[in-house]
């Protein structure tokens, strides 16, 4: 008020400060998706090579999704905000 300043109170709520915008991790957004009711689903390792030596029943059981286990929940529901 002392500067010589004039202050205009239509532009003090003008410059708001917003929270930053969270950054998706672009390589767990392609491994893991979210559940209608928000779990988090993955896919399952060992199903590119070597085949050959897993039973039929093995394959089947690596071909369905998975959930991500409680443990691992809170840090892959921060890579993927947005999903």
């Amino acid at each position: 008020m002392g500067r010589g300043v004039p202050v205009y109170p239509s532009l003090r709520f003008k410059t708001r400060r917003k929270m930053p915008k969270l950054k998706t991790h672009t390589g767990a957004a392609k491994r893991f998706s979210k559940t209608g009711t928000g779990k988090i689903k993955r896919g399952h390792t060992k199903t590119r090579h070597i085949l050959s030596s897993k039973s039929p029943k093995t394959k089947r059981k690596l071909g369905k999704s998975a959930l991500v286990s409680d443990g691992d929940y809170k840090k892959a529901a921060r890579m993927i905000p947005y999903a």
